[in-house]
């Protein structure tokens, strides 16, 4: 149940702020309550789905561009100095892990904006690779507070508008975090890290219609 409903939210199915009324859902899905109950636990722990007191489940609010621009602002200042740990205690394993992840984005990136499926598949690339880098910085405490961004990261991902990913220019910026970070240049790595936030920012807010304004 968890994936069905997963694959309507990425389809378009179920619009932010819609209900998830689980009885109705349970005729519509012909299922029992019970595994529906507990798809939708896990569906808020992804912060694509919110429960509230005597009122039960519904489909997250989108992000406004103001969240958007906070929630990039609070990525600004964990993953720098996330990618300068990981660039401090580099592994051969890490390394080609994380290159494998930047060709995985490559390959996802033609098919970021044409439909749900190939956007299910970039942003998972994205977030692969991103996630690597916490790992690595053997920092629990940094990697924790990054950690819980994901949520909000999910939703940002879910209900903007595909069209407006810029992946081709992100996919390019993941390259040269991985290039310095395979020559041992950690520092020069956080940098690039902060560019490439910086500039996703940009693109996601002057993006017409990527976020809602209000």
């Amino acid at each position: 149940m968890y994936n069905v409903l997963l694959q309507q939210l990425f389809q378009g199915e179920r619009v932010a702020g819609s209900p998830l009324n689980i009885g109705a859902l349970s005729r519509e899905l012909d299922v029992s309550q019970t595994p529906l109950r507990e798809a939708l636990a896990r569906l808020e722990h992804t912060g694509l789905v919110q429960r509230e007191a005597l009122k039960g489940y519904r489909v997250a609010d989108a992000l406004s561009a103001r969240e958007v621009g906070k929630l990039f602002d609070a990525r600004l200042v964990l993953e720098p100095a996330l990618t300068l740990e990981a660039g401090l205690r580099t592994t051969p394993e890490f390394l080609d892990t994380l290159r494998e992840a930047v060709e995985e984005l490559d390959a996802s990136a033609a098919g970021a904006d044409t439909g749900p499926e190939g956007f299910q598949h970039y942003w998972t690339s994205d977030d692969a690779f991103h996630r690597l880098i916490a790992t690595q910085s053997d920092n629990a405490f940094l990697e924790q507070a990054f950690l819980s961004l994901g949520g909000h990261m999910h939703r940002f991902r879910l209900f903007t508008k595909r069209g407006h990913t810029g992946a081709a220019h992100a996919v390019e910026e993941h390259r040269a975090i991985c290039d310095a970070l395979e020559r041992r240049q950690a520092e020069r790595a956080s940098e690039l890290m902060r560019r490439h936030l910086s500039n996703a920012k940009a693109r996601i807010l002057d993006a017409k219609g990527a976020v809602r304004t209000a």
